[in-house]
This record gives C-alpha cells, sequence and structure tokens, in this order.
C-alpha cells in the first residue's frame, strides 16, 4: 500500500534511511525525530511509504515547491528513494517513484527533478525507466566550507 508517512512510521523509515547512508551518524539527541515531526506538519512536504504486510518496504520524500514562472505552477524535488536491500530488483522501486510523480502531478507540478550520488548504472537505468531524462539540466551542488580549526 503507497500512503503518506505517519508517526508511528519513524523507526521503519530510519532502517531504510540507515541502509541508504550508512556512514550517517544515529542521532541520540532526537533532532531526527523533530525534524521528521517538521516534515509530517508543513505543507507541501510529503514523505511517502510502500508498505507490505505490515512493514514499510520503500520511502520517497516529496517536496512540492511555489513557484513564480511558468504560470505560477509549483516544482518537485524528488530525495531519499530507497528500497529495502532484500527487495530491489522486485518492482518495488518502479511502483513507488509512479506513485510518487503522480502525487507531484495531483499537486499541478510542472516538473519533478531529483539528483542521486550513485554511479552505479543500474541506478541510472532504474531512474531513467521510470521517466527521468539525465540530459535536461545541469545540476550543481554546494555545500558549506568545512570549519576552520
Amino acid at each position: 500500500m503507497f500512503r503518506t508517512a505517519r508517526p508511528a512510521d519513524f523507526g521503519q523509515i530510519m532502517r531504510l534511511y540507515r541502509q541508504l547512508n550508512p556512514d550517517d551518524p544515529v542521532l541520540e539527541d532526537g533532532s531526527d525525530a523533530a525534524a521528521f515531526q517538521q516534515i509530517l506538519g508543513t505543507p507541501g512536504l510529503r514523505l511517502f511509504v510502500l508498505e507490505l504486510d505490515g512493514v514499510v518496504v520503500a520511502t520517497t520524500y516529496l517536496n512540492v515547491i511555489p513557484n513564480l514562472s511558468r504560470s505560477a505552477s509549483p516544482y518537485a524535488v524528488i530525495e531519499n528513494v530507497v528500497v529495502e536491500e532484500s527487495r530491489r530488483g522486485t518492482g518495488l522501486g518502479r511502483r513507488i517513484m509512479a506513485d510518487t510523480l503522480q502525487a507531484a502531478w495531483d499537486a499541478g507540478c510542472y516538473k519533478a527533478m531529483l539528483m542521486t550520488g550513485s554511479r552505479t548504472p543500474a541506478t541510472h537505468a532504474f531512474y531513467r525507466a521510470c521517466g527521468f531524462a539525465p540530459d535536461v539540466k545541469t545540476a550543481y551542488l554546494a555545500r558549506p566550507p568545512a570549519p576552520q580549526r
């Protein structure tokens, strides 16, 4: 079942995020839970899950962003696409991406974008199969400077 995440999904979503970014530290101060609650409570931010037999097996994060160009049509940014490692290659990724894109189109978005840091050809083939074109725009990424010692 594809649905919007609920407060009780926090632990299962974090389990998937650890598969996506295994080097991320486990936060002990509750800031991750606070961010989760903020996401759930903010209009335009949609955290989706795909649930099978009561278990969250995939997740996506859809950000619908208001826009002044393109006839004031919003656009979407999709982040943190994760399918349970043991279930990859079974079609669940395509299913959650199709439903996430449909949510963007239902919100009136004129485009949806995502970036991946993966260099794995299968990941890029997956996104192309979901309808994303790698050659339409160029993405740049800036990060804050490292703290001075």
